[in-house]
């Protein structure tokens, strides 16, 4: 009975082939990102200037079981010409929140997206994510401008 009774708990408890429905990377919002001048470009003393945020409010969907996932994001960056805006890099990041998609996959898109945004002189974007199954990740991008 006890053996039975066990059965019948773990069953209650499979996956059973379940998933969450969940968009494709179609859905990332890239368009909603702005940016603004930098007046400090042409001066010695905003040439090397770094700018990096932070957000540990990220979240995606596994592109397998669509169930959520949670990182932390870091963007670094040296502008050249153009300042990312914050509220929008806030709606950017928040169109992710139901995209199915693979963190290697998104710091590579989110890379391309930002750098193509403000044409930066150097970006690393970095996402720690929480752990699954006991397995933390960090996931990083760079982008270098090449002198002309």
């Amino acid at each position: 009975m006890a053996d039975e009774k066990r059965r019948s708990e773990r069953k209650d408890f499979e996956a059973l082939d379940k998933t969450v429905p969940f968009e494709g990377p179609e859905a990332i919002d890239a368009a909603c990102l702005e940016c603004f001048d930098y007046e400090y470009a042409d001066k010695p003393v905003g040439e090397d200037i770094e700018i990096v945020t932070t957000t540990d409010e990220f979240t995606s969907v596994c592109p397998f079981s669509g169930l959520p996932d949670f990182a932390s994001v870091t963007i670094t960056y040296t502008p050249d010409r153009q300042c990312i805006e914050l509220r929008s890099l806030k709606y950017y990041l928040m169109s992710y929140r139901n995209v199915g998609v693979w963190y290697e996959h998104l710091v590579n898109r989110m890379l391309d997206d930002l750098v193509a945004a403000c044409s930066p002189k150097r970006m690393k974007i970095a996402i720690a994510c929480n752990p699954r199954g006991g397995l933390a990740s960090t996931v990083a991008a760079e982008y270098v401008r090449e002198e002309a």
